[in-house]
């Protein structure tokens, strides 16, 4: 056995170069045991290798290579590793030698970081672009080769997806034909966003690569393809994929459509509702309504419907409904906190609005308020302003009779007004209840109203709030102008709503016109209000526009003004929401911890929840030690950050944080915990996160503490309402089904955030709050009646238990208390009437045994497990009865159509293989098994976790397998509740509607029946 390489290393002085090379290879044998003594002649080494002269150059390279990676001078190792040329073998990586094959997956990794960061600036377009060393090129396509003889093409495409190489990704595809492989690609690239230093510009030519590659699969994935058109924000390609599905060209008119290209359409329809801003939806439903056909369009014909779907109304109808039905608000927490909260006092009672209408979001049930008039008289001023609104948030989507049921509040139309704060709330809720979905007749009607508002800047304030809230996204001139001409009326409350107002009906745009005019109205303005609502809104301009943002951020963080440098942190939040942009991260961070204003750092690490809110795990480790600042405000932030990144997680790193911050000294840190908290356990119950039984019992102790501070009581009733938001049916979700960014949740998530500044903007939450249901609907947008199936325990994913209501406890008689002195003389007295008594004989005689009877051998057997008493040679009369077994809990759940299903619950939905009705679009991308189903809450899905792109719950258009046969259906209940003559204002003094109305639809008679005795 060879014990030293002395002698091979001295065979390198010789000048035959046979000799040296024989040394060389002897060397490179026995490397991995012997480099610290070749390590002492690397000079030589390098020297060979150098040679251009010397056969064994590339051998003496290889050798070198080893040296440097003993010694961690990877960079070095690497460029050795490249002159060995086809010595330095990939395949050594899967040999027997573990010390040889480690060596060659570092410089494997190594060549391909520096491979992918040499692409990723050639790509960038930078100053210093370095050129690609044709050997490390090698080095990476001998990697791609490999992989794909491997069958390893996830590895080859994420190496690609990094390095810029989109010939790789067709290439890879075009060898496999895996249509699995495109759904990761689009899921690293829209969900995920894990492309390092990546532009959007290189994000959209993947995309635009992917649509190519899906259309070309035999059965195209048309939902995947709409998705990739959201995200490129192009609606002409949208236009064109459902005018191809309808056949609306001229030359396919006379062609029917077909049954499933017909539900497709539909299905995609409904996924472009619920993820396209109004600006890309109006562009599809012009260019549909333009095309010509041949004939004008039927009002049942498939083109009308898909106009009708593209609208959003049919989704908000469908959702409504859905809320209503499944309605598990719990009354009793909303009466208990009113009433330990002094209504007098204008921040509880607005904490209670706010509480109520988070609750019964959506669900249009304001039972609560007309319950406690009297309470909801006591509202004055802002706080009247509020309460109004509130009606807006619990009727949210009720878009038909909306304005109707408000009616009593709005401004009367001949001018006459009975309270600013009740018609401005009124204008403010009529846009929560079209948010995002404004019709032009509603807007028309916001327009008119700040126009008409003259000097009432309560009733601007309200109508410039309800009509951006409207007309989000819609990029609408003539809105702005008139928004603007309220800006330029410098009311500080009405010109600040008209900031934040401005900046949602641009949301997105980046246009240049309006930066330019808010950004020189905040430099001219003296109140602060304006600025801070101008910042926001410049913010909103923004939204989703990356790197493009980068020279304003820079110009808005450089200003001296700190509510200017405020709307600088919040367009970093805008611009990269869900990106996780690693300069972005590091930007946020110097901020919270440089900047002199508190506000400013304070939104810096808020900030961060926005960036992350695809990667939540991330954010506990990020803002572990900005959680124990010595800021109060550094604190709060980091709560937020926590709530806002891991809504509807339960994630248990996120409320083991969480948790020590519900007693921090200050009390508005206190309130971030709370309302974080309440965000993060949304659709939890204490079979999934044990944790929520405790976190309910801090909110109820915190706002029934007398000695709490009022701010941290304002946290806890608010979150006892975010936690149990829209009836228990929705989930707070930043992103959409699609895996991008939800544009309006997002921007409602920034505006809840002012509430630091402005209660009234508390009510935004609202535009966060998703259903989360399985609503399905067939090709008549009928609803048929149909069960599924959830493999895993009902209890897992069940709505929490009902509060019950306080029972009376029965005063129990206490006993007399006796003197020990009177026992002793009541004891001889006994004693002596007995000793003179004629019963003294009977002591001889012999006791006669009692029978036992039943109720004696109860008395005796109180204990369930003790035997029972027994006769002689007989068996006891009675015995203990048997303490019932638990019986084992179902191992599956069915589940019937409009039901909830929380976004954990997906991966575990099935629909059986004989089922009648079966969903267009998958809803997840692969079932659990039975195998693996959950059994503990250790054990369940992180409700972060979403499924493909391409699937998911909502809206699903059903096709049905046995159309011969008759259908069951679901009617729309919501509709039938109010009525136009039925609307009656809620508010003290004005008698309440009928039970009937508040009970909904009217049963049916009960059915006759003879009555009889019991015998």
């Amino acid at each position: 056995m060879v014990q030293s390489a002395s002698g091979l290393l001295s065979l390198l002085d010789e000048p035959e170069p046979s000799v040296q090379a024989y040394a060389l290879s002897n060397i490179n044998r026995l490397m991995h045991s012997f480099w610290p003594e070749v390590a002492e002649a690397i000079e030589k080494i390098e020297t060979l290798s150098e040679r251009t002269d010397f056969p064994s150059r590339q051998l003496a390279s290889l050798v070198a290579s080893k040296v440097y990676y003993h010694l961690g001078s990877l960079d070095e190792a690497l460029t050795y590793a490249l002159g060995a040329g086809k010595l330095f073998d990939l395949s050594k990586s899967a040999g027997d030698d573990a010390t040889e094959a480690e060596y060659v997956e570092t410089i494997i990794a190594t060549a391909i970081d520096s491979y992918v960061e040499v692409t990723s600036a050639s790509a960038g377009g930078g100053a210093d672009i370095v050129p690609v060393d044709t050997r490390l090129e090698e080095v990476v396509e001998r990697m791609f080769k490999r992989c794909e003889e491997d069958g390893e093409y996830k590895q080859a495409l994420g190496i690609s997806l990094s390095s810029h190489r989109l010939d790789v990704i067709e290439r890879v595809f075009n060898a496999s034909k895996d249509a699995t492989l495109l759904a990761w690609v689009l899921q690293i690239v829209v969900r995920e966003g894990v492309i390092g230093g990546s532009s959007r510009s290189y994000k959209n030519e993947v995309l635009q690569l992917l649509i190519k590659l899906f259309t070309s699969l035999p059965s195209p994935d048309y939902f995947s393809i709409c998705q990739c058109f959201v995200y490129l924000n192009d609606p002409a390609l949208a236009s064109n994929l459902l005018s191809s599905l309808l056949s609306l060209s001229p030359s396919a008119s006379a062609t029917p459509v077909s049954d499933e290209n017909q539900l497709t359409a539909y299905q995609i329809a409904f996924d472009l509702a619920e993820t396209a801003t109004q600006e890309f939806l109006e562009v599809v439903r012009a260019t549909l309504q333009g095309i010509d056909a041949g004939e004008a369009p039927a009002a049942e014909s498939p083109r009308s419907r898909v106009i009708s779907i593209l609208s959003g109304e049919e989704s908000i109808k469908l959702y409504l409904e859905f809320l209503y039905r499944n309605n598990h608000a719990d009354l009793l927490i909303l009466k208990g906190t009113k009433d330990v909260l002094e209504s007098r006092n204008s921040i509880y009672h607005s904490a209670v609005t706010f509480m109520n209408a988070f609750a019964n979001a959506g669900t249009t049930s304001d039972l609560f308020l007309r319950e406690n008039l009297d309470w909801l008289a006591r509202a004055s001023n802002w706080s009247k302003f509020s309460a109004t609104a509130a009606l807006g948030v619990i009727h949210k989507g009720n878009l038909a009779q909306g304005k109707a049921i408000l009616e009593p509040y709005l401004p009367a139309a001949d001018g006459s007004s009975s309270s600013a704060y009740s018609e401005g709330g009124s204008l403010y809720a009529l846009g929560l209840v079209h948010a995002n979905h404004g019709n032009a007749e509603t807007l028309e009607y916001l327009k008119n109203a700040l126009r008409n508002g003259g000097q009432n800047e309560v009733i601007q304030h309200g109508a410039a709030l309800g009509l951006g809230v409207a007309a989000m996204g819609s990029g609408n001139d003539e809105i702005y102008e008139e928004l603007r001409n309220v800006l330029f009326n410098d009311s500080a409350i009405a010109g600040e709503a008209a900031g934040y107002a401005m900046g949602l009906v641009m949301v997105g745009t980046a246009s240049s016109k309006a930066l330019e005019e808010m950004l020189q109205y905040a430099h001219e303005t003296q109140h602060e209000k304006i600025i801070r609502g101008l910042a926001i809104g410049i913010a909103f301009l923004m939204y989703g526009k990356e790197e493009e943002a980068d020279s304003l951020i820079e110009k808005l963080l450089a200003d001296p003004d700190a509510i200017l440098r405020y709307g600088g942190i919040h367009t970093i939040a805008m611009a990269y929401a869900g990106t996780g942009n690693n300069k972005a991260i590091r930007k946020l961070l110097h901020v919270a911890v440089s900047d002199v204003n508190d506000d400013v750092r304070r939104a810096a690490v808020t900030s961060l929840g926005f960036i992350l809110f695809r990667n939540p795990t991330q954010v506990p480790r990020i803002v572990q030690l900005l959680s124990e600042s010595y800021n109060p405000n550094v604190r709060y932030g980091a709560a937020l950050a926590l709530g806002i990144s891991c809504a509807g997680t339960g994630l248990d790193d996120a409320v083991a944080l969480l948790e020590p911050l519900t007693k921090d000294p200050v009390d508005f840190v206190r309130q971030g915990a709370c309302i974080s908290l309440a965000m993060i356990l949304i659709q939890q119950n204490e079979a999934s996160n044990p944790k929520v039984g405790s976190v309910r019992k801090i909110f109820e102790k915190m706002v029934g503490d007398k000695h709490e501070d009022a701010m941290a009581k304002f946290g806890a009733a608010l979150s006892q309402g975010i936690i149990d938001a829209g009836g228990r049916n929705v989930s707070i979700s930043l992103g959409n089904k699609s895996g991008s960014p939800n544009m309006p949740a997002v921007v409602g998530m920034v505006l809840f955030t002012q509430f630091w500044y402005w209660f009234p903007l508390a009510h935004l939450l609202s535009l966060s709050f998703t259903p989360t249901a399985i609503i399905g609907v067939n090709k008549d947008l009928q609803i048929p009646k149909f069960d599924f199936v959830s493999n895993t325990r009902p209890s897992l994913f069940a709505y929490p238990p009902a509060t019950k209501p306080p029972t009376k406890v029965a005063v129990e008689k206490v006993e007399t208390a006796v003197l020990s002195t009177t026992v002793k003389a009541s004891a001889r007295a006994k004693a002596k009437e007995q000793a003179s008594g004629d019963s003294m004989d009977t002591d001889d005689k012999p006791a006669e045994p009692k029978a036992s009877t039943t109720e004696d051998t109860e008395m005796k057997t109180d204990d369930p497990t003790a035997p029972a008493p027994t006769t002689e040679g007989a068996e006891a009369s009675t015995s203990a009865p048997a303490k019932p077994k638990r019986k084992a809990e179902a191992s599956t759940d069915r589940l019937s159509n409009l039901s909830r299903v929380t976004p954990a619950q997906l991966p575990y939905i099935t629909f059986a293989p004989d089922a009648r009705w079966v969903p267009v679009r998958p809803v997840n991308s692969g079932v659990s098994t039975s195998s693996s189903l959950p059994t503990s809450a250790s054990d369940s899905p992180s409700s972060g976790l979403a499924p493909t792109i391409g699937a998911g719950g909502g809206i699903l258009l059903m096709r049905d397998r046995e159309p011969e046969k008759e259908a069951e259906w679901l009617t729309i209940e919501v509709e039938k509740v109010l009525t136009l003559e039925d609307v009656q204002p809620v508010e003290a003094g004005v008698p309440a509607v009928d039970d009937e109305v508040l009970t909904g639809p009217i049963a049916d008679p009960p059915a006759p029946f003879e009555f009889t005795t019991w015998d």
